[in-house]
């Protein structure tokens, strides 16, 4: 009741680059925007990194910033109960003398609230910014003005807004250096322009849930494996599918059919059903048999020919697996 009474009242007052926790907005439109930016010759970016945000909000400098705009004594006095009604912590009751309750529905809006502030001084100083929760990058011209402009905004940061930045992750950058939201930056040299892609980490994160989703161990179904991959697939390429990765799907997809591949094979167990299976899926008896009879070599196995052949792309695809590639495709074209 409360987000719904303060969020209309300070909705008209967030700038237009702010993009986290507010209706109608996403981080594709925070890194779209960054882009844009970029290209207009800002080449040189001011990575800002707040430490422990949501655990650092000073109260009192929050609800004085509230109390500009809410005059009704009733509505501050329940934000401020909010902010000090406290945690659990190993079944002890423990204060909370600073920060905002992480997962409260309220929290997001007051964190918005005071980093509006924040964006108020980046543009009265006229900086070319992107704003996602508390996530904020600065475009400008020359790594003078960017080491300039990290100075200033986090003196202005933690003297003025009493939060605490965080100087060990914080860095003036090259677009191409950066991590935003998940995504990298590369100069794409026959466009003449920085485009977006996911990120190097964005992609190892990836590969590992991948891989968790895909272990010959695990004692569920091959269909429910699927299912988990199809979810994990069409999150990931949603998020995404702003960004420039066609090679990177044909790869992932190729990784992702050859260990489908191995736990098929794996499931099979004896070299007889293996025989049988690879015959109904028309692979020659000979060359059945001795696939089947290989050995216990399971990753050698799924990497031949044979396997490529029996359980290709289509044969996956019928069985209910998401192709990353055409998925992309399709999204990159609504999108």
């Amino acid at each position: 009741a409360i987000a719904q009474v303060l969020t209309p009242i300070y909705e008209e007052q967030f700038h237009d680059h702010s993009y986290g926790f507010r209706p109608n907005r996403c981080a594709q439109q925070a890194i779209l925007t960054a882009l844009d930016m970029m290209n207009e010759g800002n080449n040189w970016i001011v990575d800002i990194d707040l430490e422990k945000f949501f655990d650092t909000v000073n109260h009192d400098k929050l609800m004085t910033i509230i109390g500009r705009t809410i005059k009704d004594g009733d509505v501050i006095s329940i934000v401020r109960k909010y902010l000090v009604s406290g945690i659990m912590i190993d079944d002890e009751y423990e204060d909370t003398i600073v920060g905002t309750p992480q997962g409260g529905n309220l929290s997001p809006l007051l964190a918005n609230i005071m980093l509006n502030e924040l964006d108020k001084e980046m543009e009265k100083r006229g900086l070319n910014f992107v704003r996602y929760a508390d996530d904020c990058i600065i475009m400008v011209g020359s790594e003078m003005s960017a080491n300039r402009v990290m100075r200033n905004i986090s003196r202005f940061i933690e003297e003025k807004l009493g939060l605490k930045v965080n100087m060990t992750k914080s860095k003036v950058d090259r677009p191409q250096g950066l991590k935003y939201l998940g995504f990298g930056f590369y100069f794409d040299s026959r466009a003449h322009q920085l485009k977006a892609k996911p990120h190097a980490k964005s992609v190892a994160k990836f590969k590992k849930r991948m891989k968790e989703l895909t272990c010959r161990s695990w004692g569920v179904s091959n269909s429910y494996k699927v299912e988990k991959l199809n979810q994990l697939i069409r999150g990931w390429i949603n998020y995404f599918k702003i960004g420039s990765m066609k090679t990177l799907c044909k790869e992932l997809d190729a990784r992702i059919r050859y260990r489908l591949r191995m736990c098929i094979w794996k499931q099979w167990k004896t070299p007889q059903n293996r025989i049988k299976n690879l015959m109904k899926l028309g692979v020659d008896k000979d060359i059945a048999w001795i696939t089947a009879y290989t050995g216990s070599r399971i990753a050698y196995v799924c990497q031949r020919r044979v396997m490529n052949f029996a359980i290709n792309k289509e044969r996956l695809t019928q069985f209910g697996l998401v192709s990353m590639i055409d998925y992309y495709t399709k999204r990159c074209v609504t999108c």
